[in-house]
Order: C-alpha cells, then structure tokens, then sequence
C-alpha cells in the first residue's frame, strides 16, 4: 500500500542527498493555492461588497443550506451544550484543562531594559484585540480544532473571539452541535455558520446581517486562524495584510522515525489514524529496517480492512504524499525528517528521547510508543494546529505567542538622548537624512544648516 524510496548505500546514487535534494525526493501532497486564488476572489469581493447576504448566498451553493442568519443565537449554544453526551462533555472538558495548563505557561511578560542612565526600552506583550478562529467542516466534525484555537487566544488575552464553521444543511443550517457545544463550554458566545473562503472574507470586512441577531452588525477581525481546506488557505493569502493569519495550513501529515525496536501495530495504527483525515493525507514512514517496513505494509493491510473509512485510508496510503523511506541509520533517518519537516512527527526508537532532542524541523514531535499522534489531537496539552507541507522548517504551531504583538516603548530623558545625540547625527549625515539628525538637535536648541 505504502510506496518506497531506498536511500541505503547500494540503492541510491553518490553520497547521501543533501536537504534541498532530499525535499524534492521525498513524498508530499501536490496542492496547488495558486488555482484556488483565482477561484476565491470573486467570492472574496462578493463578500467585501454585500457583506452577510454574499455569504449566505455562497453557503447555498457550496454547503447546500441557507442559515436563517450567519450569527448562531446563544440559546442555540447553550442547547447544543445541553445535548452534549456526558462522556464527550467530560473529554472536552480534560482538553481544554490539559491545553489551559500548556498554554498559561507560554504567555510571556513585559522586558524593560535601562540601556543608559535615564534611557529605557521596554517591550510590551499585547494580545489582538479580534480573532475569528476557524473549525473545519468537511469529512469530520472538529470541537477539538474549536478547542486548540480558543484556548490559546483566551490565555493571551484577546478580547474579542469569533468561532467561524460551516453550515450544515442536517442540523438547519447551523454548525455541526459539538462545535457549537465546544464554544460554549470556553465562554465564547458568537458564532458564526459560514465556511470556506467566504468566511475568511467575511471575518475580514464585516458587514451588516438583515433579521433579528443576537450580535446586529458583524465587525471585522484584526486576525484569522485555524485549519481549513485549500480555499480557506487561499483566501488566507489574499487577505494577509488587511488581516494576520497564523500560517497557510494544508492537509495533514504524520512522518514517523521508526528502528526495528518499534512495534509494527503500533506504527500503522498511527498512519492509519492520519489517513483517516481525508485522502489527501500524508502518512510517511522512515525507518532503518526493512522487516518492520514489511510488518507495517501487513499490518496496514489488516487495519485497514476493518476500518470505518477504508476506502479513503486506502486512497490516503496509496497516493504520491505517503511512502516508506528506508535509511541504514537513524542519523540518516534525521536528516530526512529534518527535510520532511512534518506537521506531526512520531519518533519510535531505541532511546527515543534522545533522538526527539535531535530533531530541528516539525511541527510537534511525539516520542516514544505511548505518545502517539491522537494524544496530541485531543488531550495532551499540546496545540493540534500545525505547519504543514515542510513549512515547520520556518513556523510554528500556534500557540499563545500567536496572539500577542511586541510593541517597544522608548522612554529616554532630556540627558540620555543629549548623551548619544551627536551618534544619532553621524548615522543620519551618513544615509543623508539630515532631517533626522534636525529633530535631535532641535530640541537643544541647535540647528545645523546643510
């Protein structure tokens, strides 16, 4: 099921590749944002233009159901978490404990620095003031992605949230329920039913909804964040700049560094549980040993046969972004993780603990056989919402940081700024902005003529 790439001596050509090669070699999900682009603008100066009746208009056509308005009313919160069965309550409860107890550890604290006698630099911490955090719809229903973006934004202070999530046409054209119920559970009481690149536009402009609301007009946001399919990505790029987002997110991806100390049961299960997502997933193995590569590929053949979404698990396994890559050792099997640079990154070797302090490049890393991928999905603290597609070379997952800009407050006496007045002017002589150097010496009474 599994495709392979050899990369032991004997089965590859010359020295081991270097990274920019290696990342053209390894497998990944072709995902073209830049076709999606074209096809969301229009959507995206639709909205712009006629704010909430745009976006009721397109989740007619795209989700099949036309909401009765985009804002949830807040008696359909608190019903939806009413109806919530115990045991979910309960999971949904430890997740969001578990990612409170993470997250209030990231938020940072106001720096400041005398860096002469009566001058001073102090960095401010300051959280946006509104966010639309978005839950997918599509294949699944994600409370827990309501979760991993609420939490954070609550921990770093942001006052203003808005939950974005499709419609869906089986519950009257609001979100699925356990989104609504998990709103509810974190404090957030306005939701909106849009989806797709529509309500990234929409969390953008704003604009007036016609009907009785509990919320009147929809206000713009300051940043949007949260997973979605490709037309959310795109609408996410063409909007950066008017709004922050956290990252142009694609589909899931789960590698695993694996030696032959792994268990082969255990090394499908975790690349069946990311398939499941949808069959654009990638699932990747990189391992040193052929014998567990055979045992996983028997092992897949088993589990996936008796799964619920076999035939898109199959379609996942099967396609160009998933594959085993074998290596003749675990530094080699690094430097291919390293190039991978995976959403999610499983290491199950002997002493797994010091190879996960190795790894440079992924989005969270998951050590050793009882720290597997779902753990990470739901309730071990950690926050889901990951780079994708090698972009945790350069990114983040999100996190309380997401939410908070640094802001640098100068705060220097008359005799702090005449002490480094005469450096202030050279500099600005040497990039010829005598200007600059004016508004210094302008306020001691000096004034040097160019």
């Amino acid at each position: 099921m599994l495709s392979r790439i050899d990369l032991r001596p004997g089965h590859r050509d010359g020295d081991f590749p270097a990274p920019g090669a290696l990342r053209s070699m390894l497998p990944r999900a072709a995902v073209d944002v830049d076709a999606a682009v074209e096809r969301v603008r229009p959507v995206i100066d639709a909205v712009r233009e006629r704010g909430a009746d745009a976006a009721l208009e397109y989740a007619e056509r795209f989700d099949r159901v036309r909401p009765e308005t985009v804002r949830v009313p807040a008696a359909a919160l608190r019903e939806a978490l009413d109806g919530v069965d115990p045991e979910v309550r309960a999971a949904l409860e430890t997740s969001i404990e578990r990612a409170r107890a993470v997250h209030a550890d990231q938020r940072r604290t106001d720096s400041t620095t005398q860096v002469v006698p009566g001058g001073t630099v102090t960095e401010r911490w300051v959280p946006v003031a509104r966010v639309g955090l978005y839950a997918p719809g599509g294949l699944a229903v994600y409370p827990s992605s309501v979760v991993m973006n609420v939490v954070p934004a609550q921990e770093a202070g942001v006052e203003g949230l808005v939950v974005c999530s499709p419609p869906q046409a089986e519950f009257g054209g609001r979100p699925h329920p356990l989104v609504l119920a998990a709103a509810a559970l974190l404090g957030v009481d306005e939701v909106w039913a849009v989806g797709g690149a529509q309500a990234v536009a929409l969390l953008a402009y704003g604009g007036g909804e016609k009907g009785d609301t509990d919320g009147g007009a929809l206000e713009p946001v300051d940043m949007v964040t949260g997973p979605g399919n490709v037309y959310v990505t795109a609408a996410k790029r063409v909007l950066r700049g008017r709004i922050g987002i956290d990252s142009e997110a694609g589909t899931t991806e789960i590698a695993i560094l694996a030696d032959h100390t792994a268990d082969p049961v255990h090394v499908a299960a975790d690349l069946v549980s990311q398939a499941e997502h949808d069959p654009a997933a990638a699932s990747v193995l990189v391992t040193t040993s052929p014998e567990l590569a055979d045992a996983v590929d028997a092992e897949l053949d088993a589990q996936v046969a008796t799964t619920k979404h076999t035939e898109r698990i199959t379609t996942a396994l099967s396609g160009p972004q998933s594959g085993t890559i074998l290596v003749s050792s675990v530094e080699d099997g690094l430097r291919v993780v390293d190039a991978y640079a995976a959403e999610h990154l499983e290491i199950q070797t002997d002493d797994a603990r010091g190879v996960a302090a190795r790894v440079r490049n992924a989005g969270a890393v998951f050590v050793g056989p009882h720290s597997p991928v779902s753990l990470g999905d739901y309730c071990a603290g950690s926050n889901h919402v990951l780079p994708t597609g090698g972009c945790a070379r350069h990114s983040s997952g999100l996190s309380v940081q997401t939410f908070l800009r640094g802001i640098h407050v100068v705060d220097y006496s008359a005799d702090a700024l005449a002490e480094v007045a005469d450096r202030v002017v050279a500099l600005a002589d040497a990039e010829d902005l005598p200007a600059h150097g004016q508004a210094v010496t302008a306020r001691f009474g000096r004034r040097k003529d160019r």
